[in-house]
């Protein structure tokens, strides 16, 4: 069932309308839990595209296994993804640095103030992210240390490779996660791929977590395949890889891939001179979580993380 959750008139005859598709059991009693996924904040972030597309499919193709009620809303920003803009075109902002808006505040905080008060009272909601056109992330959970005792049971059943807890002075409070969170809706974060593609491996593995979780909230009687238990980082070092100078970076190591201190991980090359700026070596042993992408770099740019620690 296709619900418009937010519609605003625009200029020339056109509207920006927010939509989500209600999946209900066969038989409603209205005692159902909700779950919500959520995705295309950012335009330029389009894993959860294919998710959305593959959760839906595999919820049809057994009708008589669904419980609850699944809420999918693809598309927070259509406007950025018809025109291909991270954030929302014409007003050069990111979408997910103004929740939880404002009713009566200008456009954009009055829509996201309708997004918000939708998702409010959903037992889980999953919030998609890819990353940005630079970078490929593992699938990975990120969630705040202060909500981690109640969500890190939840990021161990949705299929991802590790769950990142971040310290609460680097959590950003104008997000939807941290707005839902902070009032009593459980919200996961997931970054998986990277910007502008995507990567159908990882969007199925999604898939089977998110159906997994469902299943864990008696939401889904279902199928379900091969769950992987993920690494929790907690108790273990982030290590940073960053340019020391301008040029073309070609990695040498593949995402996933566990590495030893002092491994070559890449080169940062000169196309004018043909010398190699630098070479770029791992700082700890671990798992290779990100991986730069995009070859141009200047000093300062993100080339890389790796997860320290112990294998899992």
């Amino acid at each position: 069932m296709i619900e418009t959750v937010v519609s605003v008139e625009l200029p020339v005859d056109e509207k920006l309308e927010i939509r989500k598709n209600r999946i209900l059991p066969a038989h409603p009693t209205g005692e159902e839990k909700r779950i919500a996924v959520v995705t295309g904040t950012h335009g330029d972030e389009l894993e959860g595209q294919f998710v959305c597309y593959e959760l839906l499919r595999r919820i049809k193709a057994e009708p008589g296994s669904l419980k609850g009620v699944v809420d999918v809303y693809p598309a927070l920003n259509p406007l950025g993804i018809d025109s291909i803009t991270r954030g929302v075109p014409m007003f050069d902002l990111d979408m997910n640095r103004i929740f939880p808006g404002n009713e009566n505040g200008p456009m954009m905080e009055s829509v996201v103030y309708g997004i918000t008060e939708d998702l409010k009272g959903a037992d889980l909601c999953i919030d998609i992210h890819a990353s940005n056109i630079f970078l490929m992330e593992l699938p990975q959970v990120r969630i705040n240390e202060v909500t981690a005792e109640k969500l890190v049971p939840l990021a161990e059943k949705i299929n991802v490779d590790f769950v990142w807890v971040h310290a609460s002075a680097t959590v950003l409070e104008s997000t939807l996660a941290y707005s839902l969170n902070s009032v009593g809706t459980p919200t996961l974060v997931v970054e998986m791929g990277v910007g502008m593609r995507i990567t159908r491996k990882y969007g199925y593995r999604l898939v089977e977590g998110i159906l997994n979780v469902m299943k864990e909230l008696g939401v889904w009687e279902g199928s379900v395949g091969e769950i992987k238990a993920p690494i929790i980082s907690t108790d273990r070092e982030v290590g940073y890889l960053n340019a020391e100078s301008a040029g073309i970076y070609v990695p040498r190591v593949k995402i996933g891939e566990q590495v030893q201190k002092g491994d070559l991980l890449g080169e940062i090359l000169n196309p004018l001179t043909g010398d190699v700026e630098q070479a770029v070596t791992a700082p700890m042993a671990g798992l290779v979580f990100t991986r730069r992408e995009y070859p141009v770099v200047y000093s300062g740019s993100l080339l890389g993380r790796i997860l320290g620690g112990k294998e899992q």
